[in-house]
């Protein structure tokens, strides 16, 4: 069976404000030092699907945007634009929809535009497992990470840890657990990272939607039946607004029966905010992260970020802060406060700042 991947691109990274904006979302930033997110996520999925084979799935707004980060790479008509966002359940189910009314099945590899992944090999290596697990079982398929720390910051899938197969059996998936919590999770071997990949059969999701989405999926068929009539875009445009928003973990995998994890180990990172370069990216010798032009004295463990050439960064006496650089705006932060940035969105927002966001 063929295999498609599909690339969740429909977020806008507020944390990574002042460098993601509504015109440039983070996936079209360069945090990994060599691609945009999106290229480098579509990248990735070549190791996994054919070039021809890869769909993105964006904000109706960011198509253009999208096809000229990924020309090279993708079809212009396999970037499939949301008029809304309504989250990742309608994400999916859209893409599910147009591989069956297009291509009738395939395997669907449903990845996050804003991952880092450090072995690509290994990652290929655990995807393709997967795609072997979601078509001989015709079950739903999701890759757990192993964790390295108790991280209070991501979902938990607990799972058959002592099962003699490559994909286990999940037990069940819990929210972001306290500090005491996780720590139990980790030291128990039965618990990983919920990574927000997905693998299984097109139809086997669409199944899913109608037993337990139904409202959700009498959305998408009479989006499909539109699907590749003078009609199509009218209808998505008129109908996808009004589809609920919920996400594909609170609508279907949690209430699944008979789903499977894969563990991953190839140096995952969801690079959820300015604090994660410290995984990503090599430090100087006072332990910094720099990516601008900087002079520093006395100072420590800084994360220092500007996208303008000929612009310097000087520190004197501080640690543990954020410096990001743009043309038309300075973030300093501390860095325990890097998940805050968001509110600054916000706060502009009211203020009428837009021409900052």
């Amino acid at each position: 069976m063929k295999t498609y991947g599909v690339i969740m691109a429909g977020g806008g990274g507020t944390r990574f404000w002042p460098l993601s904006r509504a015109d440039k979302p983070k996936q079209f930033l360069n945090l990994s030092g060599k691609n945009t997110m999106v290229m480098d996520t579509a990248l990735r999925l070549a190791k996994i699907a054919d070039r021809e084979d890869i769909f993105v799935v964006t904000n109706a707004k960011t198509v253009e945007a999208t096809w000229d980060q990924t020309e090279s790479l993708l079809k212009k008509d396999h970037i499939l634009g949301e008029p809304a966002a309504r989250n990742t359940a309608a994400c999916i189910g859209y893409a599910a929809m147009e591989i069956v009314k297009k291509y009738e099945d395939g395997i669907m590899v449903i990845v996050p535009s804003d991952h880092f992944i450090k072995n690509e090999d290994e990652f290929a290596r655990v995807l393709n497992l997967a795609c072997n697990a979601a078509e001989c079982t015709d079950k739903l398929v999701t890759v757990g990470i192993k964790p390295t720390f108790p991280s209070t910051g991501y979902g938990y899938i607990k799972y058959n840890a002592s099962e003699d197969a490559s994909a286990k059996e999940v037990y069940e998936f819990v929210e972001k657990p306290d500090l005491e919590t996780a720590s139990e999770y980790v030291d128990s071997g039965e618990y990983a990272w919920n990574s927000g990949m997905f693998i299984w059969k097109a139809s086997t999701i669409l199944k899913y939607f109608e037993e337990l989405l139904p409202d959700i999926y009498s959305y998408l068929v009479s989006i499909g039946e539109a699907m590749g009539t003078d009609s199509e875009k009218e209808v998505i445009e008129e109908l996808y607004p009004e589809i609920p928003k919920i996400s594909i973990d609170y609508g279907i995998m949690e209430r699944a029966k008979g789903v499977l994890m894969l563990e991953g180990d190839f140096g995952w990172n969801d690079v959820g905010s300015f604090d994660a370069f410290d995984q990503i990216h090599s430090k100087d010798s006072e332990g910094n992260v720099v990516l601008a032009e900087s002079c520093s004295i006395d100072s420590e463990e800084n994360v220092l970020y500007s996208t303008e050439d000929g612009h310097l960064i000087a520190t004197l006496g501080v640690n543990d802060i954020v410096v990001a650089h743009t043309k038309d705006v300075t973030l300093i932060c501390a860095k325990d406060r890097a998940q805050d940035i968001k509110l600054f969105v916000d706060k502009l927002a009211k203020e009428g700042k837009e021409r900052y966001l």
